[in-house]
């Protein structure tokens, strides 16, 4: 019996093979260390089922939480975009319908009298006509709370008048022959001396200002007040006792400030 029990150990190697892969630890050690990227039979069952990990062994997990974030950077390309065609059509609009000045331009000037009194104050009546152009093809102008005043040697000769409000339409042009003066005026000692040197020599040089507010409109679009500032620098043929129509020397066009 001993024989056959002996005999029969020998025929079955699987059997001693696997007693000796039980008994020796060290060897299965190794051989799992020789292959680290071998999975183990409950690692293959987990993965065909479907396992999941834990968040410390799945290093892409982080990508699940910036999920989120997604819809907030669209919605800032949207806003970004929205700007940029905004600018642009500003842009185009502005280039399409910028507003140039106002032309303003003296064709003739008259004085009705010139007086000088003591303590120095000067009475003077002019009239000049004045014609306002708009340049502008798509846009027109209002002019609003417009006065005009005469000064010479960067004093007014003249109280301010108040004239009437203009419209003008696209490329427009309106006249105006406003009388200035007639009311006494004080001046300094320089300004008279000054005044009958020139009347001496035939020409006097004096300015025409304009000041007021006006508004842009393009279709039924119309702009917020914008102040204006026109200067004239005009020469004028002015001689001593001459009353009526006095020639301008030159072609005086303003130079107009909005």
């Amino acid at each position: 019996m001993a024989e056959i029990m002996q005999i029969h150990r020998q025929e079955d190697p699987t059997q001693q093979h696997h007693s000796q892969r039980q008994q020796d630890p060290t060897q299965e050690h190794h051989s799992r260390r020789n292959f680290p990227n071998k999975m183990t039979q409950q690692q293959q069952q987990q993965h065909q089922q479907g396992y999941h990990y834990p968040m410390e062994h799945k290093g892409n997990m982080d990508s699940r939480y910036r999920i989120p974030n997604a819809p907030k950077r669209e919605h800032c390309i949207c806003i970004t975009i929205f700007f940029l065609l905004l600018g642009i059509i500003i842009l185009i609009l502005w280039l399409a319908y910028h507003p140039s000045k106002p032309h303003i331009t003296v064709t003739s000037a008259s004085i009705y009298s010139l007086n000088a009194t003591s303590p120095p104050f000067m009475s003077i009546s002019m009239q000049f006509t004045i014609f306002i152009r708009n340049p502008n093809k798509r846009v027109s102008i209002y002019f609003d709370r417009l006065s005009a005043y005469v000064s010479y040697r960067n004093q007014p000769i003249t109280p301010h008048v108040i004239l009437q409000s203009l419209y003008l339409e696209k490329h427009g042009t309106v006249s105006v022959s406003p009388v200035l003066g007639s009311v006494p005026v004080p001046v300094s000692a320089d300004v008279m001396n000054g005044l009958v040197v020139d009347e001496s020599y035939g020409v006097v040089g004096v300015k025409l200002v304009f000041q007021g507010r006006l508004r842009w409109k393009s279709g039924e679009i119309k702009s917020a007040h914008y102040n204006m500032y026109a200067k004239c620098d005009l020469l004028l043929g002015l001689k001593k006792g001459l009353v009526g129509q006095i020639p301008l020397i030159g072609a005086p066009v303003c130079d107009v400030d909005t």
